[in-house]
């Protein structure tokens, strides 16, 4: 078993955690550029019957 598995965290968790210290160790030339990959965004899409429906506003 690896060991963000036996820390209680899953594969997503331990990435992102990874990432974060890997950006704040860098040299600030480079940390800049770095931080502006940190920002992400995530899309929901509802679904119904097997076929994606647009959402209700």
């Amino acid at each position: 078993m690896t060991f963000w598995r036996q820390a209680g965290l899953n594969y997503v968790k331990y990435s992102s955690i990874a990432a974060r210290v890997l950006r704040q160790s860098l040299k600030p030339q480079f940390r800049a550029e770095a931080a502006k990959r940190e920002e992400s965004s995530i899309k929901f899409q509802p679904w119904k019957d097997g076929k994606a429906v647009k959402p209700q506003a």
